[in-house]
Formats: structure tokens, sequence, C-alpha cells
């Protein structure tokens, strides 16, 4: 009994919603234990408590697996660590995929400290990401609907006066409520898609509303909101994304994770770039490229960046990644707790 109390051991565990694989090692990478348990805390801590002293948890990332990582910290005082899905297949270096050699090669990679890690971030911080990427999911939609307009319109050829201004304005809208050339079918699809628009409209403000309440007496929203170009959304989505800005220790590795860095593409002799990195969360690069845009506009300093670029002869595009690259970098410094405590 003494051997297994002082026995310093790993756990592995492969998720699934109705049950977790559970894999035990020692510090020598001694197979002790590899069943599947109940999705349940007690449960998964009480069958690798027997093997001995557990010094670290892993859990491969997917939905589900952040809540479950949580509740063993808490309340079972788990060391736990979430892994990169994507990094540890590419480890794995396996055809055959089962939850036994999962929950083992997590087990095995925790126990000699080349888990590759994601960060686990606080329960507030899921909620606000649950809310912007709903918030976002109703956006997409109505982009979608506002296309299938204009392709309607397209198959129809009809074009609507110049006196109605501008597209998706009051007036424009109206303006295609009172077309009366329309097939009875395309009119009644019409109608449709105006009242689905108007609908979503409507559940997008209602989600900004509560979300400006939600982020009302967050310290690094209203920090982000200080600064010229940037707004409740922009700020919003980056606190949920980013959450902790010191948890990057540069800026460069700020700027990665936003997805606004060239991705390298050099062998040999030959040094080149290939357009930005293709990886991160896309609502993130989205609305740092898009405060770019505004920066552009409002701030000297990243106007003077953006023409000197230009002068260069760069494209219009790589221009704004620059900015945003910039920008990034240069917030990490701004957004570092003895700022945000000014």
């Amino acid at each position: 009994m003494a051997i297994v109390e002082t026995r310093r051991v790993f756990v592995g565990l492969d998720y699934h919603q109705e049950k977790v694989q559970v894999c035990v090692v020692d510090d020598q990478g001694k197979l002790l234990f590899d069943k599947p348990a109940g999705n349940a805390w007690g449960v998964i801590a009480a069958a690798a408590n027997r093997y001995g002293n557990v010094q670290g948890v892993a859990i491969e990332c997917c939905c589900g697996a952040a809540n479950l990582a949580k509740e063993l910290a808490d309340k079972a005082g788990w060391n736990v660590s979430l892994a990169h899905p994507g990094f540890v297949a590419r480890m794995k270096q396996n055809p055959d995929k089962t939850d036994f050699t999962d929950a083992r090669i997590l087990a095995d990679l925790h126990r000699v400290g080349y888990l590759p890690k994601v960060w686990l971030a606080p329960d507030e911080i899921r909620e606000l990401r649950r809310i912007v990427r709903y918030r976002q999911e109703l956006v997409d939609e109505r982009r979608n609907v506002k296309l299938r307009i204009r392709a309607l319109l397209r198959d129809e050829r009809i074009r609507l006066p110049e006196e109605c201004g501008r597209p998706w304005t009051k007036a424009w809208l109206a303006g295609l409520r009172g077309i009366d050339q329309l097939a009875p079918t395309s009119r009644w699809i019409l109608d449709e898609q105006l009242q689905r628009l108007t609908s979503l409209s409507g559940r997008i403000r209602e989600v900004e509303s509560r979300l400006e309440d939600l982020v009302a007496e967050d310290a690094v929203v209203k920090k982000l909101r200080s600064f010229q170009g940037i707004g409740l959304i922009t700020a919003a989505v980056m606190r949920a994304e980013i959450a902790q800005f010191d948890r990057f220790q540069t800026g460069k590795q700020l700027s990665k994770f936003c997805g606004v860095t060239p991705r390298n593409a050099s062998s040999g002799n030959r040094q080149a770039d290939a357009g930005l990195l293709k990886a991160g969360n896309k609502q993130l690069r989205m609305v740092v490229i898009e405060a770019a845009h505004r920066l552009m506009r409002l701030d000297d300093r990243w106007l003077a960046l953006a023409c000197r670029l230009k002068q260069a002869g760069k494209p219009t595009c790589v221009v704004i990644a620059a900015v945003a690259n910039r920008w990034i970098r240069w917030l990490h410094h701004q957004m570092q707790p003895e700022f945000l405590a000014g």
C-alpha cells in the first residue's frame, strides 16, 4: 500500500460524450491501467487514484473536454492540461487509431514533458466565447440571406432605382418590398427572405445588448475600447479569444496566435513568405484585420506606416496585414497588467 501511495503516475484521457478512456502510467512509462470509465470526474478520479499519486493529467482538447478538465482540477485537485489535437495527431505517427492508444500517448507525452498544451480558459471566458461565437453565427446567417436576395434579383434581372439609396438601407429595403414585376413564387420567396432578414437583425441587436452588459465591468474590454477605432465587438472578440494578453511572452507570439504574421516558406538559399498563417481563430483574425482598416483611417501613426509600405510598392492586402501585425505587437505591450491597473 505504501508503494502505491508514493508512486508517481501520469494520466491520459481520451474524451467521449458517454465515456472516457483512462490510461495510467508510472514515471518509467509502465502501463498500469487503460480502460474506459464513465464521463464523471469522480469516477475518473477513483479509477486513477488507486495506482498512485497523480502528477499530471492530459486530455485532448475537444467539445466538452474543457468542462471536464475544469472539474478535475477544481474537485479532484489534479494538475490538468489540455492537449492540442492537431499536434498530438501528427506526433502519433501511427495509421491505427483507437481509444486505447490515444489515451496512452497522451499519458506518455505528459510524462516526458512533450505534451503540446492548450490554455484552459476560466469559466467566464468560456461563457464570453460562447456568446461572441453565437453572434457570429447569426451574422453569417444574415449574410447568407442577403446573398440569396441578391441572387433572386439577378435572376429576375431587377435593379432598384438610384433614388432608393445604398443597398440594405431602410429606403433600399422599402423599394425592394415595393417591387411589382416579380413572379408570384419569386415574390413569396423574397418576402420570406426579408422577414428572416428582419428577424436576424433583431436577434443580433439583442445579443449585442446582452454582450454589452456581460463585459460592462471587464477591465480588459474597457482598456481595449479606449483605443481609437476599437468598439464593442472587436474588444469582446479579442477578450474572448485572447483572454489574457500576458499569457504570451512577446508581441510576436500574440501576433502569430491572431493569425496576422507571414507564413515562412523558406528552403535552402530561398527565403520567401507564403501569405498569412492559416491557423488560429478565424473570427479573431477577421476583427484584427477590420481594426487595421479603421486604424489606417483614424490614427496618424498607422496611416504613416501604411503610406510608407505603399510607397515601397507593397500591395494593399500586404499593407493591411502588416499594419495589423504591427498593431497587435504594440497592443501586447499596452495590455500588460501594470497598464491595466493604471
